[in-house]
């Protein structure tokens, strides 16, 4: 069981990330690449992955094993980027590698080059963030849009939740068997485990590359109490999710297009090929940026894609509503 504890202050400090993580991405899909559950959502990505995955990656395998802990230091935290969460890995402190080490040491037995790795040089991580930039490059990139797009819904899922009920409601929905029991929120989780926030806040992480383990458990969490708290939870995951095509532009004569219009048409099914910003939707919808961003403006009025802020980039999604209508309206 794994036990959260707040401070009023703490509920204060809880905000959902606003996008997927790469990095975690990287490190629960090397989980899942080995684990035997979660098939039928899973098992043509590990088919393929392991088809594409030549040569295997010597060093991230060795740093996260079947089952049992990881390093922290594979996921810092960043703002979304694999490019940043990667010179953020290459710039960990000696102190960080060492303590990491020794604790995969105590609980397995570790390859040579980690003696190099837990001095802080600079070969050994230049290794492990090689292998994780080819990793994400041959097996999570081709399916980054699908990544945006679910987490996405689910961030919109989520929000809706906490405007409504608050963050006690949140964290009381946030995975199958959450038990919010005021002020301490209970999980299910491999050993029992006691997090005091102590005034930190804390980070909820949507993850698209796991699900849920036989025994229940849809979280992780670091190790060390000392860094940043982040919470990773599970989304739902559609069936079939990996056979979903992006939808072309609407042809002419196309019922979406008569529908809506030929340009906003193609500015909504140039969203189903995932979350973008503005300047990327006019590139995918071949149209000027300002009819774009005016096209934009009635979708999201229309109830059929959401709009998000992060810092000076506006990042667009298809809703649910959304989706369905490019489902419904096939082009011909």
């Amino acid at each position: 069981m794994l036990r959260i504890h707040f401070t009023a202050q703490d509920l204060a400090r809880t905000k959902i990330a606003s996008r997927p993580d790469p990095m975690w991405e990287v490190l629960l899909s090397l989980y899942l690449l080995r684990a035997v559950h979660g098939g039928v959502l899973f098992d043509r990505w590990r088919h393929e992955t392991r088809r594409r995955l030549t040569p295997p990656v010597r060093f991230l395998s060795a740093l996260v094993p079947a089952s049992g802990s990881s390093p922290d230091f594979l996921t810092p935290t960043g703002d979304g980027s694999l490019e940043l969460g990667i010179e953020k890995l290459l710039s960990t402190p000696r102190g960080r590698l060492e303590a990491d080490v020794a604790q995969m040491a105590k609980e397995r037995s570790l390859p040579s080059w980690t003696v190099d790795l837990a001095q802080g040089r600079a070969e050994a991580l230049r290794g492990v963030a090689g292998e994780l930039r080819r990793y994400f490059t041959i097996c999570l990139a081709p399916h980054w849009g699908q990544v945006q797009l679910h987490i996405a819904r689910d961030l919109a899922h989520r929000s809706q939740t906490m405007a409504q009920g608050g963050v006690e409601a949140l964290l009381s929905t946030l995975v199958p068997g959450a038990r919010w029991s005021p002020p301490v929120l209970e999980l299910a989780y491999p050993f029992s485990h006691d997090i005091h926030l102590d005034g930190r806040g804390l980070l909820l992480q949507p993850a698209f590359f796991d699900h849920p383990s036989p025994s229940g458990q849809c979280v992780t969490t670091l190790v060390d109490q000392e860094l940043t708290p982040v919470l990773v939870y599970t989304i739902d995951h559609p069936l079939g999710w990996m056979a979903t095509a992006e939808p072309p532009n609407p042809p002419p004569g196309d019922p979406l297009a008569a529908l809506l219009g030929s340009t906003r048409a193609r500015v909504l099914c140039a969203l189903a090929r995932g979350m973008c910003t503005t300047s990327e939707l006019a590139r995918r919808a071949k149209a000027p940026l300002s009819t774009v961003s005016r096209q934009a403006t009635i979708l999201r009025d229309a109830g059929l894609i959401a709009s998000h802020r992060d810092g000076n980039t506006v990042l667009h999604i298809l809703t649910a509503l959304g989706v369905s209508l490019c489902r419904e309206h096939p082009p011909v």
